[in-house]
């Protein structure tokens, strides 16, 4: 797998990116916008090769090879599962779980392409495509991110109902198809080499539904991202808004064109697609409730408050949740299920129990961690506040004591805030209510994956 720098350098390739407030972003390595998301997943690639590192990261010696990152494990057993999913938890944690799309991720959007594929009876052309464009994303660590393709407002509110269509085919050549339109929200577009773009974009060639790869620097291409995330200008005052702001976008697509093999004839809505992916987002979501309940147990010893009882008990609540996902993941891995070509992938029912348990939370989660240190979350210093003579002693006398420093303290009470309390939060809750379908979609999820309706009411 390639290095941090290698990644880097590939952003540089001529990509068009926007970012709302910000204007065209020349240089995505190099922006103010950009930069920190860009190092961010240098890190996440030099992972790899750090040996402090490597039991997290990489399938143990002899086994499948040796060597390979547990990132693009094409899984075919419950081991395998159990081993991406000690990578993700541990990744994903980093970030408290701001980073959302990693290129693990990818890894799991081609394996969902190549099994809907598969499962639809797709030409056999086209699957091998899938397999060698999965092979390529495992030997070179290729950034692949997803877009469902659903359409946005505008294009949903057109007179004709025949033009409420995200894409349009503009014309086909024996090479593919140039295609136009608009695509509504999909995360770290700017980071990403490519967008698997999905089969509700109103796109069919020839009949059927069509969903297909395409380069985030194809001629043609345009990414639109989001304004960025608003955060103090001081690392000290947003150490977590300042580093881990993924820039969701919209992509717009002129005349695009997109060769054959990037093409894909799925069902309209795959259950295959997004198989592995709502994994991923659930490890992601344990990531902030761990961070949550992490925040949540130093306060309460920063703050001197282990031995209070309504203290106690809230962090009681928050061990439950975090216990209650933990435990859907472990069963979702060790109880899996297989796609009929034999890739294991974890069980959906116990998968959507933990997603809806930390849907449920996740507002009492945050309120916990705004309550526990009383108000001084509100009023805490900046290390730069600290560093004035004429408040530093006053500052000491208000902050320190306790075996804690005010530095300390403030720096603790800082990184809650940015936590729970920041535009990088709001951020979170309102791209997860809306990326997974929200938690209507998990409950119906459940509702068709939910094995024993039968067995139980004849048991009765």
């Amino acid at each position: 797998m390639r290095t941090g720098a290698e990644y880097r350098e590939t952003l540089r390739d001529g990509r068009r990116v926007w970012v709302m407030g910000e204007g065209l972003v020349a240089d995505v390595t190099t922006h103010p916008a950009t930069r920190a998301m860009v190092e961010e997943y240098v890190l996440w690639y030099d992972r790899h090769r750090d040996p402090a590192w490597r039991d997290w990261l990489l399938v143990p010696p002899g086994a499948k090879g040796g060597a390979l990152p547990w990132a693009y494990v094409a899984p075919k057993s419950a081991e395998d599962l159990v081993g991406m999913g000690r990578s993700f938890a541990k990744t994903l944690f980093l970030s408290a779980g701001n980073i959302t799309h990693t290129p693990a991720y990818g890894n799991l959007i081609a394996l969902g392409v190549l099994t809907a594929a598969q499962s639809h009876g797709a030409p056999l052309p086209q699957i091998a495509a899938a397999i060698a464009y999965r092979d390529r994303i495992a030997t070179s660590g290729r950034f692949l991110t997803f877009c469902g393709g659903a359409p946005i407002i505008g294009q949903r509110l057109r007179p004709d109902p025949r033009e409420r269509v995200a894409l349009t085919l503009v014309r086909e050549t024996d090479a593919g198809i140039v295609i136009r339109g608009r695509l509504g929200m999909h995360t770290s577009p700017a980071y990403a080499e490519d967008v698997y773009v999905g089969a509700l974009t109103g796109l069919q060639i020839g009949g059927q539904p069509a969903s297909f790869i395409v380069p985030v620097a194809a001629p043609g291409v345009t990414t639109l991202c989001r304004k960025i995330a608003a955060r103090e200008g001081n690392a000290f005052a947003a150490p977590l808004s300042s580093r881990y702001d993924e820039l969701d976008g919209q992509m717009w697509l002129d005349d695009v064109f997109v060769p054959w093999e990037s093409v894909f004839f799925v069902d309209l809505l795959p259950e295959a697609i997004p198989r592995w992916l709502r994994w991923h987002h659930l490890y992601g979501w344990l990531a902030r409730a761990e961070f949550t309940l992490g925040l949540a147990l130093a306060i309460a010893d920063a703050m001197g408050l282990k031995e209070h009882d309504a203290t106690v008990e809230s962090v009681v609540d928050l061990i439950v949740t975090v216990q209650t996902v933990r435990s859907s993941l472990i069963a979702a891995e060790r109880d899996p299920d297989f796609t009929p070509s034999g890739y294991c992938f974890p069980r959906h029912a116990h998968l959507a129990a933990g997603g809806i348990a930390l849907f449920q939370a996740r507002q009492r989660m945050a309120e916990i961690l705004r309550i526990l240190p009383g108000s001084s979350l509100v009023v805490a210093p900046t290390d730069r506040d600290l560093a004035i003579p004429e408040l530093a002693p006053g500052l000491e006398d208000s902050f320190g004591g306790g075996g804690y420093s005010a530095m300390q303290r403030a720096a603790l009470l800082q990184l809650a805030w940015d936590h729970v309390s920041s535009a990088l939060d709001a951020r979170e809750a309102v791209f997860e209510a809306h990326a997974s379908g929200g938690l209507g979609n998990w409950r119906a999820w459940l509702r068709r994956s939910f094995p024993s309706y039968n067995e139980l009411a004849n048991a009765v």
